[in-house]
């Protein structure tokens, strides 16, 4: 079964046991796709009132935008306990000679390679989950904006700990240039898009206690 096919009760239990899969990757795309969709309720209420009628067209193409995002980060799920496959396949390798060293290293780093791509994509869905979040909160119903806050901070969770799955992966890459240059990339990402969901909570935080 797929997990985000199973209960939310049998995909923590899951989580919670010993089985190598579904692990942070799993659990951070899950925390994006609920991010998401978070933002895309706040969309949701806001369509159809009068006192938003000027942004309702600008709502229907984020909810449609969010809807995609979040079917993606679903699958993303999957995907990530299915890329930890050939890892642990790699892992069980024999090593006993020089040709079975050789060979084992050669398919451990391209597992490490395919595990890192992963979580990669989830952190560029969940960049984009933060952008749609701060476009819910300017445009969404006031009496829902605390939910495009919580959506921008389950983004912002969910995209460090991808960010973690990168650095876990590519610390034991081989080839050190590429495994920086992976580096780099999540990297990037975190720069840009931890402020702005840091920016938008501070900004939410202080009109919701009434100190502006």
């Amino acid at each position: 079964m797929e997990l985000t096919k199973s209960s939310c009760e049998g995909f923590l239990e899951s989580l919670a046991s010993k089985a190598p899969a579904p692990g942070g990757g799993g659990a951070a795309a899950l925390v994006g796709a609920a991010g998401v969709a978070l933002g895309n309720m706040v969309g949701s209420l806001t369509v159809g009132k009068k006192k938003y009628a000027a942004v309702e067209a600008d709502l229907r193409t984020l909810n449609a935008r969010a809807e995609a995002l979040r079917r993606r980060l679903e699958a993303l799920v999957q995907a990530d306990a299915e890329a930890f496959l050939p890892l642990a396949a790699a892992y069980g390798l024999p090593k006993e000679t020089p040709e079975q060293q050789a060979h084992k290293a050669a398919v451990l780093e391209q597992a490490l390679d395919g595990a890192c791509a992963v979580p990669l994509e989830i952190m560029e869905a969940c960049c984009e989950g933060i952008a749609l979040a701060q476009e819910y909160a300017a445009k969404g119903s006031a009496l829902a904006v605390s939910d495009a806050g919580c959506a921008a901070l389950f983004c912002k969770a969910a995209l460090q700990a991808s960010g973690l799955n990168v650095s876990i992966n590519t610390k034991l890459m081989a080839d050190r240039a590429h495994a920086e240059a992976l580096n780099a990339r999540a990297d990037a990402l975190l720069a840009q898009y931890v402020p702005l969901a840091d920016t938008l909570y501070e900004k939410m935080a202080t009109q919701l206690r009434g100190e502006v």
